[in-house]
């Protein structure tokens, strides 16, 4: 964070393009403009942007008396899923002149285009604005030379060809505001580098391009599917009532697991509140999809293992290749997200799969709780994350 000599230098400096300030303590849009467009860092400061709640347009300190809620409604900036990739940020009281002032500083992202409900938003000089076509494009070709993530890396053998448009133009219509698609003139090609499915540069649909959108993903990834068992026992002895490789694009898989679930869950009669009888399920629906969806999301796609989902007849057991990641750990699993596959994480969320960045365990095991089941049980290790999931208790 600032010192208090850069503190005084950024307040002082009212044309800087790397600061923003308001009074407002509620204005949530305006908060995620100005992180928005600090992440997109359209002039390639590389340096973070910061900004200052409880500031006049003047750098003159209001007198806000910042409260914890105020830093937490800003740190959720980073989690809420309306601004996409998820920022860097740091959130921060700092005491001046007898008062007190937030602090947001939004480190610039190494996956721009960065949208704030599905706008693309910039600063120039010491304003900011939506980013014309133009802006947009300098900014792609930009995360071209600062992509870390495997799902961005083009798939050089693929062509646009293997694709669907189709696909492509209904998530485009989840994703990008209906004014900005009104008003666009780029080519396909340009359309999906916009949301980082292809890399202009290469002149070839990237990682994520090809599992959201791809005829056949796994022939370009071999181990872009997930092997589905439905077992009568306890153990892999017996022979499978059910066995599917689910291949396909990634909406497609992701259903057919939730279908999958959805016929092998059995239901019981089970005495409610008030001594009402209920229908209870072996398992929580939503709580096997979100332990699903981040196996799906955060598995390791050079691995040549499959994501794995074996139905037992007591329990449940998701596997995914790929341990860890990021600053994560077994002790802040529960806590803290790393996201080894950043766009398949952004279109998910989207697309509806993820609600809230960081909070899919912590759900998953509210809803087994209220529904009887024990917590889940986590095994990892460097190369492979095992959740099992047991029935409900009588």
């Amino acid at each position: 964070m600032l010192t208090t000599g850069q503190l005084q230098d950024l307040l002082s400096d009212l044309e800087s393009d790397r600061v923003e300030r308001t009074t407002s303590t509620s204005n949530t849009d305006k908060f995620a403009e100005a992180v928005c467009a600090f992440a997109n860092d359209l002039p390639n400061h590389r340096k973070p942007g910061y900004l200052f709640v409880g500031v006049d347009d003047k750098g003159v300190p209001s007198g806000l008396k910042v409260s914890d809620r105020l830093l937490q409604n800003l740190a959720a900036l980073r989690s809420d899923g309306n601004i996409l990739p998820a920022p860097r940020l740091n959130v921060e009281k700092i005491p001046i002149h007898g008062g007190e002032i937030a602090v947001v500083e939004v480190h610039p992202s190494d996956l721009p285009p960065v949208r704030y409900r599905g706008r693309v938003w910039i600063r120039t000089g010491p304003r900011k604005g939506i980013a014309n076509e133009q802006e947009e494009r300098a900014l792609s070709e930009r995360r071209t030379n600062l992509a870390r993530t495997f799902d961005a890396t083009p798939v050089r053998e693929a062509a646009i060809g293997d694709l669907s448009l189709r696909l492509f133009g209904e998530y485009r219509a989840e994703t990008i505001a209906p004014e900005a698609i009104a008003s666009n003139h780029r080519t396909d090609e340009e359309k999906l580098a916009a949301l980082r499915c292809f890399d202009l540069r290469a002149n070839a649909p990237t990682v994520a391009g090809i599992l959201l959108f791809g005829v056949n993903p796994a022939y370009f990834i071999p181990s872009a599917y997930v092997q589905f068992l439905r077992l009568p026992g306890k153990s892999m002895v017996d022979r499978p009532d059910d066995a599917l490789a689910v291949t396909g694009d990634l909406r497609s898989v992701l259903e057919t697991i939730r279908q999958k679930i959805v016929v092998n869950n059995n239901r019981a009669i089970v005495q409610g509140k008030g001594f009402r009888n209920e229908e209870a399920p072996d398992y929580p629906e939503w709580a096997l999809r979100e332990l699903f969806h981040n196996a799906v999301m955060h598995r390791n796609y050079q691995s040549s293992m499959p994501v794995r989902f074996y139905w037992f007849s007591d329990r449940i057991e998701i596997q995914s290749p790929g341990g860890l990641y990021d600053e994560v750990t077994k002790e802040t699993l529960r806590t803290r997200n790393g996201y080894r596959n950043q766009i398949l994480a952004e279109a998910m969320r989207a697309m509806g799969y993820v609600e809230k960045y960081g909070s899919g365990i912590q759900r998953a095991e509210f809803m087994l709780q209220e529904n009887g089941n024990p917590p889940p049980e986590f095994e990892i290790d460097d190369k492979v994350f095992l959740v099992t999931i047991r029935g409900r208790l009588a």
